[in-house]
């Protein structure tokens, strides 16, 4: 499958290759949010769910996440460019690595509002981003997975559950994405709001969820 690229994406990302030290002189102006201290463990879990800068941004705005990480996970090449990955033929999917406080949030609720974030009705990518590389799903380690499919089994009630098309796969290696993607929403909210626009983001979670 040809991966098909939304073109306000992939302006953002050209920019945001080539303005690298712009968007690290941007993270100081807007420093980051404050995490409490902890009250249970720090636990990971990884989500796939399209653009890795919606799913970050996403995560990082419900309490009980220490930090979410775009990256990449699935495939076959070791520590991979972005421009590999999207290149096509490593097998891996854009992902976010989300690190939470487990006396604030558990996993199964984390699990439950990824559900909100994507069109679990599309097998084939997210909104514009389209191909092997946008597949979404949630990746869960053994003691996560009874977790994973009762969170799915519920959402997939709503929808129905010959529509639910995002499955719960085996976890593999995450690899974090370059230092330009991280937090990207957030340096770069013009970009950004720009991308998710063009993308229809908000109006097709309405015509999915309600």
């Amino acid at each position: 499958m040809i991966n098909t690229r939304h073109p306000l994406r992939q302006a953002a990302s050209s920019i945001a290759a080539i303005l690298v030290l712009s968007a690290c002189a941007d993270s100081h102006a807007q420093p980051r949010r404050e995490v409490p201290p902890l009250r249970g463990e720090a636990r990971t879990a990884i989500f796939a769910g399209g653009c890795f800068w919606s799913i970050e941004h996403g995560f990082e705005a419900i309490p009980g996440v220490i930090e979410a990480t775009s990256g990449f996970t699935g495939g076959r090449v070791n520590n991979p460019t972005y421009r590999q990955v999207v290149a096509g033929g490593t097998g891996h999917v854009e992902a976010v690595r989300v690190t939470y406080d487990s006396g604030r949030i558990s996993y199964r609720q984390l699990v439950d509002r990824f559900w909100r974030m994507i069109d679990p009705t599309d097998p084939d990518g997210q909104f514009c981003d389209q191909g092997p590389t946008y597949v979404a799903g949630v990746h869960v380690t053994a003691d996560q997975r009874a977790i994973a499919e009762a969170s799915r089994r519920a959402a997939a009630a709503e929808l129905g559950e010959t529509r639910f098309r995002t499955p719960v796969v085996n976890a593999r290696r995450f690899w974090p994405a370059e230092a330009y993607h991280q937090d990207y929403a957030r340096r770069n909210p013009a970009n950004y709001q720009a991308y998710a626009t063009g993308c229809r983001r908000a109006a097709r979670l309405r015509a999915v969820w309600g």
